[in-house]
């Protein structure tokens, strides 16, 4: 007997079991009374159980037939919320999306992609992880996150990217510094002084274009320091280790001891993308991706 078939046999004791009467369980059933008859006859050999006590018309359990009611009672609740949950998580209604991203993602791309997202989708749980880029790139191949947020622009084959920010750069000073936004006039002004940068590590593309903006400025900045942190990069410019260029929406996070001019007359743009593997089958992916296209 195929599993199929079996599983069928087994709805069809369920009904009689709760009916307790051939008849009206063929009509529940939409099969006739004899060929329902027929197929509890086969489950009882296939089980070698008596399952039902028939005197005259009426029928009762026997004690085997009792247990195995109850216990498939269990058995089928149990199978159509797994159907149930099938189904939605195919709709991407319920499920888990994995998340990485650079700092300067969480500032106002994710929190505002969250909530909206969540408006459509209340019961998608959401893991956020603050990765670099690049163990962001290797977290999508390995499908342990299912969107990456970076800045990056060369990109193994296969994964697909979406821009979701264009930005211009900041200058971060010590608040005690004498140039402000009014007496800047151009980098030039910070020949002499000493950079903390991201690390070149945190991605290639995007210390690439740090040094064109010092390149077209006509001087190459002295590097006192590298890191991959936004926060390491304002501690030492409080404490005057030196000054830095940063991401535009890195000017969100409230700082104390800092202060930012913004390189908006530049031409030079940071672009920050959601990056994702086509290949991932998560269902809620493909609605989070919508919502990110718009």
């Amino acid at each position: 007997m195929s599993y199929q078939l079996e599983l069928r046999h087994l709805r069809y004791f369920l009904a009689v079991a709760e009916e307790l009467h051939f008849r009206k369980a063929a009509e529940r059933l939409f099969i006739s009374q004899p060929g329902l008859s027929k197929q509890i006859k086969e489950l009882e050999q296939h089980l070698d159980l008596q399952l039902f006590d028939r005197h005259n018309r009426k029928v009762a359990l026997t004690p085997a037939g009792a247990y195995l009611k109850k216990e498939l009672s269990h058995y089928f609740n149990g199978l159509e919320q797994i159907i149930e949950h099938s189904k939605l998580l195919d709709r991407g209604i319920v499920g888990n999306l994995k998340l990485g991203y650079v700092g300067s993602a969480m500032q106002q791309i994710i929190p505002d992609l969250l909530l909206a997202f969540r408006n459509l989708h209340p019961k998608i749980l959401f893991s956020l992880k603050e990765m670099d880029n690049q163990t962001q790139i290797e977290g999508l191949l390995s499908q342990e996150i299912d969107l990456a947020f970076v800045r990056l622009e060369n990109l193994p084959r296969g994964l697909k990217t979406h821009p979701v920010l264009r930005e211009s750069f900041c200058l971060v000073l010590p608040q005690s510094h004498l140039i402000d936004s009014k007496s800047f006039k151009n980098l030039g002004q910070f020949k002499n002084e000493p950079f903390i940068l991201f690390d070149q590590k945190y991605s290639p593309s995007y210390y690439q274009k740090v040094m064109q903006l010092f390149e077209d400025s006509g001087f190459a900045p002295k590097v006192s320091h590298n890191t991959i942190h936004s926060n390491t990069i304002y501690k030492l410019v409080e404490n005057n280790f030196g000054i830095s260029i940063v991401p535009k929406s890195l000017q969100l996070k409230p700082q104390k001891g800092v202060k930012f001019i913004e390189l908006n007359k530049l031409p030079h743009r940071t672009v920050l993308s959601a990056v994702w593997d086509p290949s991932n089958r998560n269902p809620a992916l493909e609605n989070i991706l919508q919502l990110i296209k718009k």
